[in-house]
């Protein structure tokens, strides 16, 4: 898995300078869907400190900023932060080049943790670790945000390489000067969502789309 994970954080940081194009797809469902999500997570965020894990490009970051009082948003691509600070933001954005999975040592809560398309990446014998991690950063009355891709219309198998052991797919990916990669990309049911947070979390909201799905969770 260490191999694949290096493959994926390699992947993404090549791959900063064009990321964006996905939220600005010609399709006008996919961008009423990331729209209506924009507008849920302003309110999210509202008076509330913030933790961004896997910031990417910073495209959440400036909607997140409009309404938080503080954000911390972190990423393991140094190209993806570099794109990041380009982006306008309102309140204090800390920027922090971090793993996922050696997040810094800090007794700091949260009242909010977002994590942007991400959770489709994250292996799945993993889980367990990354929901304790979550909560060993989130306020007791805090809450985690999540939003991530549903299977495309032409079905999951689009690029598919292979599936492993664990379960988790693996697709194939190509940056725009040709370069393949190959990386985790798993989808969920509503019912799988329901049952992996489950386990670990209260469910406050899932938003279930053609295209996209997001979910709210708080503490049990």
């Amino acid at each position: 898995m260490t191999d694949k994970r290096s493959e994926m954080d390699h992947y993404y940081n090549e791959r900063a300078g064009e990321y964006e194009q996905i939220y600005f797809r010609d399709d006008a469902a996919r961008r009423k869907e990331i729209d209506d999500e924009v507008l849920r997570v302003r309110n999210l965020a509202r008076g509330k400190k913030v933790l961004e894990i896997a910031c990417g490009t910073g495209y959440w970051t400036q909607y997140l900023s409009e309404t938080a009082t503080h954000i911390t948003a972190i990423d393991i691509a140094p190209q993806m932060i570099d794109e990041a600070r380009k982006k306008t933001t309102v309140c204090p954005v800390e920027f922090v080049q971090a793993d996922l999975n050696h997040l810094p040592d800090t007794s700091e809560k949260y009242d909010l943790i977002a994590l942007g398309f991400w959770f489709s990446h994250h292996p799945r014998q993993e889980y367990g670790l990354l929901f304790d991690s979550l909560q060993s950063h989130l306020a007791r009355s805090g809450r985690i945000w999540m939003i991530d891709n549903n299977p495309p219309a032409e079905g999951p198998t689009q690029d598919f390489s292979h599936s492993d052991e664990y379960g988790n797919n693996f697709k194939k990916r190509f940056l725009s000067d040709g370069r393949e990669f190959t990386i985790i990309k798993n989808y969920f049911s509503e019912n799988e969502l329901g049952e992996i947070y489950g386990r670990q979390f209260k469910i406050e909201r899932l938003t279930f789309g053609r295209h996209y799905w997001a979910a709210v969770l708080i503490m049990k």
